[in-house]
């Protein structure tokens, strides 16, 4: 039927099979016991010698032996590692270890940006984008860290890449401060990837602004990423002018908020780079961009789940080598013959 997992039988051992004939082999050229003749007691009444032979039982002489050779076929093949294989599955992909530390504070609500021919926020731009981002990301384990005031891990890594967009898409403006921590974003994320692989342990950082919160310079936690050999991508969003509103009306005024002098020190400093995101499409572009740079790991593994079946053969020869104790002993059955002696 479709969709149901085949199962075939097969021995691991196989070559065990050659044990079979062994025991016909030590019959053959073992070395006998004596032969001895049967006993016999020669009785004389009546002028005749009555002589008294025992001999096996024919049901008992044949039974033992093929218990016993019943028994062994059961031990050879218990040898073999008799098994069922399964229809090959995917393993998941072993690719990076790839952190999102994305920007929550007040002017990420700032609407600058178009999806699809209407405005949305800085925040809705990168949940849109980078929802897509996430979703390509077959093989790596992703995690997601929101800093506004302070950095806060959302999501550890995993390779659960549902999970990490739907946290995304529950992100809020001001729910981490109004504040931008991007140097602790910075710790957070080596403190968390440190530990991981190296040559596959990545940052991507998303910002507006600069950084005016945090315990931590942006350019000191880039030097300690440097040397876990992190790499950090930096993007910088929002349009090149704003609109505000004064006493006069909506302004349009530039953009002074971002630093993106500190953002390409961060990224040069671990040996990524530095993007510039204006509005959706360049955000997007930016997005596969990074794919291309960090490419997605194309080894794949299968894995054929194997049920071991031997205890099966194994329990049977037990169970007839029982059965053969409870077999009574050979009987002896008795013959007697005259012999007539003439005085």
């Amino acid at each position: 039927k479709p969709g149901k997992m085949q199962m075939t039988l097969e021995f691991a051992w196989l070559w065990a099979a050659a044990l079979l004939p062994l025991p016909l082999i030590v019959a053959r050229f073992w070395p006998r016991a004596d032969k001895r003749q049967e006993p016999a007691l020669k009785l004389p009444f009546d002028g005749t010698l009555a002589t008294t032979a025992a001999t096996l039982a024919p049901s008992s002489s044949r039974m033992r032996p093929a218990l016993a050779a019943l028994a062994w076929v059961m031990l050879v093949t218990a040898a073999a590692r008799p098994q069922t294989i399964g229809d090959p599955l995917q393993l998941p992909i072993s690719g990076r270890d790839l952190m999102l530390a994305v920007d929550i504070s007040g002017s990420m609500e700032l609407y600058d940006m178009t999806v699809d021919g209407r405005a949305v926020s800085r925040l809705g731009a990168v949940k849109a984008v980078a929802g897509e981002f996430i979703d390509r990301r077959v093989g790596d384990r992703l995690g997601l860290i929101l800093f506004g005031d302070q950095a806060y891990l959302q999501t550890p890594l995993t390779f659960d890449r549902e999970t990490v967009r739907t946290q995304l898409n529950e992100a809020a403006i001001g729910l981490a401060g109004k504040s931008t921590a991007i140097g602790d974003a910075i710790g957070m994320a080596v403190k968390r990837l440190r530990n991981q692989p190296q040559e596959n342990r990545v940052l991507v950082l998303l910002t507006d602004g600069n950084n005016t919160a945090g315990e931590v310079a942006p350019l000191k936690a880039a030097e300690l990423a440097g040397r876990e050999r992190i790499r950090i991508y930096t993007i910088g969003i929002g349009a090149e002018q704003m609109i505000v509103q004064d006493i006069f009306g909506p302004q349009r005024v530039a953009n002074t908020a971002l630093d993106e002098r500190t953002l390409k020190a961060v990224a040069e400093a671990t040996g990524g780079r530095y993007f510039r995101a204006r509005d959706a499409d360049e955000l997007q572009q930016i997005y596969g961009l990074l794919d291309k740079i960090e490419p997605l790991s194309e080894e794949r593994q299968t894995f054929r789940p194997v049920t071991e079946l031997y205890q099966w053969p194994l329990g049977a020869a037990l169970l007839i080598a029982l059965l053969s104790a409870f077999i009574p002993a050979p009987r002896l059955q008795y013959r007697t013959t005259r012999e007539v002696h003439h005085a």
